[in-house]
């Protein structure tokens, strides 16, 4: 019985973690940042604009430049 119990209580932390990082991409998926695992995500020059294909510098470092 109390092996049951502690399998739910891993499987309910289990699921409510698996639902935030789903709540965490969805909500920066909308809000448009084009790499969520950046830490400069926010502020990086490719998620404010539409182009990324440009040869400015990216700023946040997480695109590779174009040579």
């Amino acid at each position: 019985m109390s092996s049951l119990i502690s399998n739910l209580i891993v499987i309910g932390i289990l699921a409510i973690l698996l639902g935030a990082a789903i709540t965490y991409i969805v909500r920066a998926k909308k809000r448009g940042v084009k790499c969520i695992g950046c830490p400069a995500a926010g502020t990086c020059s490719h998620a404010h604009s539409g182009n990324r294909d440009s040869n400015a510098d990216p700023g946040c470092g997480c695109h590779s430049q174009r040579k």
